[in-house]
């Protein structure tokens, strides 16, 4: 590149309606995840109490976030299946709780079961985040194309948590999750989601090498002119990667983010606000003022 040109991100515009909030993807937006598991791969949110993860969500909030993404069952590989009743036992009390005490704030539901994602949205969720895509639960498309303007983020992985990674395995995994997502979406338009972002699933059936893979040409997906959530919060990929622990990821996490945000990214989903939000800022300083 000649000194002197213009970064520019490959980032494309789109609004999503979210129960009649709108919410502009103009510039990059953060996701913050909001575990209310026992369990997960990382241990930065787990046993707060409702009262911890209000305090937690609060301090999302003001670092930037513009969504919470609540999830009530780890996915993490290998990771054991709970019923949709006690995954609703986990999710339905913060929803309310957060609804009553941040009422401006987007929420997003993390289920892959369609019974969680209507009881959570009657509570108030805005967004369904099914890491399946309607596979694990057929009526999941169905459910979501019930609601008035509830956006459906459609995450690409194969089989189930429990066995997924025994299936990564492909002979072009850029051509075979375009083509997964082409029919998705597709699917998702004929059943009348009107808003479909998606997820590439970094760590869902894929090895690292994969995940590099998808990271690097994330713009190819550009072409389904779908708002894109990158999700490689403190995975496998970074601290497999450096030799480190999942509590050790951010700095990793942050370079990671920051290439899928000149790769095309209108989503992070992440673990840490904060750090999400400057990478935001300071790429779209980048853009603005290098001449």
């Amino acid at each position: 590149m000649r000194i002197g040109s213009k970064i520019q991100l490959v980032c494309q515009m789109f609004t999503l309606n979210c129960k009649g909030k709108l919410l502009s993807l103009a510039k990059p937006v953060v996701m913050g995840i909001l575990n209310t598991t026992p369990d997960s791969f990382y241990e930065g949110h787990l046993n707060k109490g409702l009262s911890g993860l209000l305090s937690i969500a609060e301090t999302m909030i003001l670092e930037g976030a513009a969504i919470i993404d609540i999830g009530g069952q780890s996915t993490r590989p290998g990771s054991e299946r709970i019923t949709a009743d006690i995954e609703l036992e986990r999710v339905l009390p913060i929803i309310k709780a957060l609804n009553t005490q941040f009422p401006d704030i987007i929420i997003s539901i993390d289920t892959y079961y369609s019974k969680v994602a209507r009881e959570a949205v009657f509570a108030g969720a805005h967004i369904v985040n099914d890491i399946s895509s309607g596979s694990i639960d057929e009526e999941m498309i169905t459910t979501v194309a019930s609601f008035k303007n509830v956006p459906y983020i459609c995450m690409h992985m194969k089989g189930t948590p429990d066995n997924m990674q025994e299936l990564a395995v492909y002979d072009d995994i850029i051509k075979e999750v375009l083509d997964f997502f082409i029919s998705k979406t597709d699917q998702c338009r004929v059943a009348g989601i009107k808003d479909v972002i998606i997820d590439p699933g970094f760590g869902f059936a894929k090895t690292i090498s994969h995940n590099f893979t998808l990271l690097k040409h994330l713009s190819v997906f550009a072409m389904l002119n779908k708002p894109i959530l990158a999700g490689l919060s403190r995975k496998s990929t970074i601290y497999k990667t450096l030799g480190i622990t999942p509590e050790e990821a951010l700095n990793g996490t942050t370079a990671l983010n920051t290439i899928a945000l000149m790769n095309g990214a209108n989503i992070l989903r992440v673990h840490d606000v904060k750090e999400a939000k400057e990478a935001i800022i300071l790429m779209e300083a980048l853009n603005q003022n290098i001449q």
